[in-house]
């Protein structure tokens, strides 16, 4: 787990009081408004917010509520407050034109955000798709109603519905072998587009299915996907993954890579083991050949990217 001294996975950062307690609380929700910070963020559009112009140190840009979009009380999504006393919503909208900004989404800066600002967008991005998919009912089919402060939805009963987190679990494997001549498996999804001239290979993942363990998911998805027993699972961190609402459970596993492989040709289109020099030289921006282009790493907001830098930095390989 992360802790003192441990890095947390990219979009796991936050410092915002959630207050939990004012959600209900429709009076003070409405006299927090007009003093409030507002966060736009564009669902229909990839969940793009404002962010400043600055190309490796952007910052979120939140709005006075007099200049944000025009929005009803009642789609207004209380994201917590501040340790400053302010509020903070969020709102989804299209992105309004304010100067020296520009828009981006979790995958493109989410790394590169403060700890406060990946906090901010990540919840509010996920809220914000959980608000997007579910305005109707399950049960009767009828609109639902926002309350809470936007944490909850109502049917025409009365009854509530809560945000909904689909958990899922991602693997690094690796030989459990100490320096440049540790490996770790790799593979390309089936589903994914040719990344330019690359090829993006990563950690194997999948949802964890009802009434099924987050380790007892790992040992199944690795067999399903490519057919290799695993051992030594250890638990590395989690993070929200808001696309639309999963929450990515981290590990690192080791395997053999003397084993031959059995890939699921619908999920799996290849799977390789990489050594330590070639990720390496991958994140240094030199190329590794992976057949038909050149290897392509996850992008560093993902959790799969920190589960690679943990297995290269050779920390938390199992016992």
């Amino acid at each position: 787990m992360t802790g003192p001294g441990r890095p947390a996975p990219p979009l796991a950062r936050s410092t915002l009081d959630r207050a939990a307690h004012r959600r209900a609380d429709r009076e003070w929700l409405d006299a927090a408004w007009p003093t409030a910070r507002v966060l736009v963020v564009d669902v229909a559009g990839g969940g793009r917010a404002l962010v400043t112009t600055a190309p490796d140190h952007p910052r979120l840009v939140l709005l006075e509520p007099k200049v944000a979009p025009d929005t009803t009380a009642d789609r207004r999504l209380f994201l917590g407050v501040e340790p400053d006393g302010v509020a903070v919503f969020a709102v989804d909208a299209p992105l309004p034109e304010v100067p020296d900004t520009r828009g981006a989404n979790l995958r493109q800066v989410g790394h590169l955000l403060s700890d406060r600002d990946a906090g901010l967008l990540t919840t509010a991005v996920a809220l914000a798709n959980w608000h997007a998919l579910h305005a109707y009912s399950s049960l009767n089919g009828l609109p639902t109603t926002v309350s809470d402060g936007g944490w909850t939805r109502l049917d025409d009963g009365g009854r509530q519905v809560w945000p909904r987190t689909d958990p899922a679990m991602i693997v690094l494997l690796n030989d459990g072998v100490p320096g440049p001549d540790g490996r770790c498996l790799l593979a390309n999804n089936a589903a994914w587009p040719p990344a330019g001239d690359g090829r993006r290979f990563s950690c194997l993942a999948g949802y964890v299915e009802p009434g099924e363990s987050a380790e007892a998911a790992v040992i199944r998805e690795v067999d399903e996907e490519v057919g290799l027993p695993v051992s030594g699972i250890e638990y590395q961190g989690s993070q929200a993954w808001p696309f639309p609402g999963s929450l990515m459970l981290g590990f690192h596993a080791r395997a053999d890579p003397a084993r031959a492989m059995r890939l699921d040709p619908a999920e799996i289109a290849a799977a390789r083991w990489f050594t330590r020099p070639e990720i390496a030289a991958v994140l240094a921006g030199e190329q590794v050949s992976v057949g038909d282009g050149r290897l392509v790493l996850p992008p560093p907001s993902s959790i799969a990217y920190f589960l690679v830098r943990r297995w290269l930095d050779g920390t938390n390989l199992g016992p």
